[in-house]
């Protein structure tokens, strides 16, 4: 691949990256307005389509009248606030139909230009697949919000359905960067290279296990309570924690447990982090690195004061969404940095992907 044709694909990549940044927005505030329930049928082709008559609202309409969520949340709003919420969930799903479209559409005229490799053709193939996968486990997620008494999600499902989501996020991140800087460039700094690595090693896995435990205070609304920092109505660990059995079922359903937890896992992750800052900052670890550690440190105590500031405004949704979105970005920073760094068990330049 020529300079030119990498930098062409690299940019598409980059900007599906950007477009699943905003689903997994358009997935907070769905989350957070009770819009997640609203379209009772998963059509994925024909689903493109909203309601164009006013029958066929009322047929949507009908359908919702059906579930829990609307007898015990929403009984006689009428169908001008079903439209409301329907929008919204219409389109969250509409957008992600989007994302594959624009993924096949470029894929097969960069194939059909010859600019692609076979590899990179079947890693995105592969892509394409997962991506039509999420959608399915998105509908395997809203239609545990129609059980008997529910309304809302059940909170393992949203994990499932946002970890699903964040590993494809991280996957084409990776192989954007990867066709974008196809040399593995050696750490001038090998020792503080090394170092400052293995440390992001355990920073990134600190970043997913908050994301996961803020799925669960997403989905067993932990948010709404304890809305005092940093104790917890007073206590550093709040009363309740461990009154589920088995134990650790309070990790996931138990909402002292969950928000403490969540809370933990973001201070942990913020030493963590200010860890690799400290060891990459001032080391000579080239220049795309060292941005990616300045940014990374700089993310991370945004995403804190985020989390901080949704939980004392109890959650509103605004609030809530930015901080859902902001952990990708996180994320995906902790990636570049990570990708940075390849070469830092090297001591010299050479090819790879």
């Amino acid at each position: 691949m020529s300079v030119r044709d990498r930098r062409r694909v690299s940019n598409w990549l980059l900007t599906i990256c950007v477009m699943l940044l905003g689903m997994i927005a358009l997935g907070g505030a769905t989350r957070l307005t009770g819009s997640g329930l609203s379209i009772m049928d998963w059509r994925p082709v024909t689903g493109m389509i909203p309601p164009l008559s006013h029958a066929e609202w009322e047929r949507q309409f009908a359908l919702y009248q059906n579930i829990p969520q609307y007898k015990i949340l929403h009984d006689g709003f009428g169908l001008a606030g079903f439209q409301k919420i329907f929008w919204l969930e219409w389109t969250h799903r509409f957008w992600g139909r989007v994302i594959g479209l624009y993924l096949m559409v470029r894929l097969v005229m960069f194939a059909v230009q010859g600019v692609l490799t076979r590899g990179l053709i079947i890693r995105l193939l592969v892509f394409f697949v997962l991506g039509g996968l999420q959608g399915a486990i998105g509908w395997f997620m809203v239609a545990s919000g129609f059980r008997e008494g529910s309304t809302a999600v059940e909170p393992v499902r949203l994990v499932l359905h946002l970890s699903a989501a964040l590993i494809l996020y991280v996957a084409i991140l990776w192989t954007a960067l990867s066709v974008r800087y196809p040399r593995v460039e050696a750490v001038p700094d090998a020792v503080a290279g090394r170092r400052t690595r293995g440390l992001l090693h355990g920073a990134l896995g600190l970043v997913a296990l908050t994301i996961i435990a803020g799925g669960f205070t997403a989905g067993t609304h932990a948010g709404f309570v304890f809305n005092t920092f940093p104790l917890m109505d007073g206590h550093l660990i709040p009363e309740g924690y461990a009154k589920l059995s088995p134990f650790w079922f309070n990790w996931i359903a138990n909402i002292p447990a969950v928000q403490f937890d969540h809370r933990l896992l973001a201070t942990v992750t913020v030493l963590m982090i200010g860890g690799v800052v400290l060891s990459g900052v001032r080391a000579d670890l080239g220049p795309r690195a060292h941005a990616g550690v300045a940014l990374l440190g700089w993310a991370v105590l945004i995403q804190y004061a985020l989390g901080v500031t949704t939980l004392l405004l109890v959650v509103p949704a605004w609030a809530g969404t930015v901080h859902q979105t902001f952990a990708a970005v996180l994320l995906g920073i902790g990636v570049f940095t990570m990708h940075a760094l390849r070469g830092a068990k090297r001591g010299r330049v050479v090819s790879g992907g």
